[in-house]
């Protein structure tokens, strides 16, 4: 059996405030003839489907339009589909039925086990979804809770597997991988960061991992990856390789993988490429940018990022760099400044981070830091963890 990974899509999702629909459509155009193209037998997606807990219209678009398109070109594809910590587990599911009825399984939650194991021709599924806080039993370690979820999944799908290869999903940080850390939030509560790669058992034919965006292998085992993001999606993701996974499945021996990469639609360009330059350094660079060119579609012009070290404060810093950038064929959508000249000794500078930039339990974190003596617990890490997740999901349960 052969399956295709891919993860972490984030329909609907804007760079610095520029819309990526031209993107995701040409990816997901693409996908459909790789899976037609590879004669997959079966298509994983392990969560984040979309960027936000209410997506706008057109990504709900894209999301079904895809669906139609790839079961139509693929007529007996088998589609997986998990829940991430970006889904709204009630929106993604409320089509589930429908989508049931046409070859494509969303799992939201784990509550009854049964209902997370998915049995394919040539494979059971255990499809786990993102943990919420209150998936996970109550009053344990996060670590030993995400552990118990997973023996209660798995141990439905050895009950039904039948002799066919045992595939696992999940959606979460594992330990040793390494995050993008200005597009990934701390996703695992009670002041628990990532799970060992332990947790997924040695009779794994394949473990289909989502929520890292830089595509990886996991503790340097072929058959346990994170199929990463399939678009750049944050600057500081402009070198990642972008790709899906093809896992070929064979009785209960890990599965045979090997990646593709997915053609990038716009470029993102950093000035200067690492780092931060002066003021003038950064004009002089962007006056050697190529031009416009009139014929281009403008959606297509790549992204450009401009990182500038000051010693002083300079009040025209956006209109300088929007003068050195007009004509040109970048798009400017990100000005980083450093300050360095704060007087202090160089070994107690500390580069400003934009708040933008900040993830929200490092803000709680130092607020209470401020105030407080003590770092705050875990277990009120684990109680913001559960606001932000709520807020972010917009109530949705």
């Amino acid at each position: 059996m052969r399956l295709l990974h891919t993860s972490d899509w984030h329909l609907g999702h804007s760079l610095h405030g520029v819309g990526r629909d031209r993107e995701h459509a040409a990816f997901l155009a693409w996908l459909a003839d790789t899976v037609v193209r590879e004669a997959c037998d079966a298509l994983l997606v392990t969560g984040d489907v979309f960027d936000g807990s209410n997506p706008p219209a057109e990504a709900e678009r894209m999301w079904f339009g895809f669906l139609a398109d790839v079961r139509a070109k693929r007529p007996g594809l088998d589609v997986v589909v998990i829940a991430g910590n970006h889904d709204s587990p009630a929106r993604l599911g409320a089509a589930a039925p429908l989508l049931g009825a046409h070859g494509v399984r969303v799992v939201t939650g784990t509550a009854d086990p049964a209902a997370a194991v998915v049995e394919l021709a040539g494979a059971v599924v255990a499809a786990v979804p993102f943990l919420r806080p209150m998936d996970l039993p109550r009053d344990a370690d996060p670590t030993d809770a995400v552990r118990t979820v997973y023996g209660a999944v798995l141990a439905e799908a050895r009950a039904r597997r039948g002799g066919r290869p045992l595939v696992a999903t999940g959606h979460l940080f594992v330990t040793g991988c390494t995050p993008s850390i200005l597009s990934e939030r701390r996703i695992i509560s009670g002041g628990q960061e990532a799970v060992p790669v332990e947790v997924f058992s040695d009779d794994l034919a394949y473990v289909a991992l989502g929520h890292l965006h830089r595509a990886q292998r996991v503790g340097g085992r072929e058959h346990v990856r994170y199929a990463g993001s399939p678009i750049p999606l944050a600057t500081a993701e402009a070198d990642y390789r972008h790709q899906v996974v093809i896992a070929d499945l064979h009785g209960d021996a890990p599965a045979a993988v090997r990646t593709i990469d997915v053609p990038r639609t716009v470029e993102v360009i950093r000035v200067p490429r690492h780092g931060a330059a002066t003021v003038d350094e950064v004009v002089a660079a962007l006056a050697a940018l190529p031009g416009l060119d009139p014929d281009e579609d403008p959606a297509l012009r790549p992204y450009l990022e401009v990182a500038v070290a000051l010693a002083r404060p300079e009040p025209r810093l956006r209109a300088q760099i929007e003068d050195a950038v007009a004509g040109k064929r970048p798009r400017l959508v990100k000005i980083t400044a450093t300050h360095t000249g704060d007087g202090r000794a160089l070994a107690d500078a500390v580069a400003g981070v934009a708040l933008a930039d900040l993830d929200p339990r490092d803000v709680f974190a130092r607020r209470w830091q401020r105030d407080h003596e003590a770092a705050p617990s875990p277990a009120l890490l684990a109680a913001f963890d559960a606001l932000v997740d709520e807020v972010r999901a917009g109530g949705a349960r």
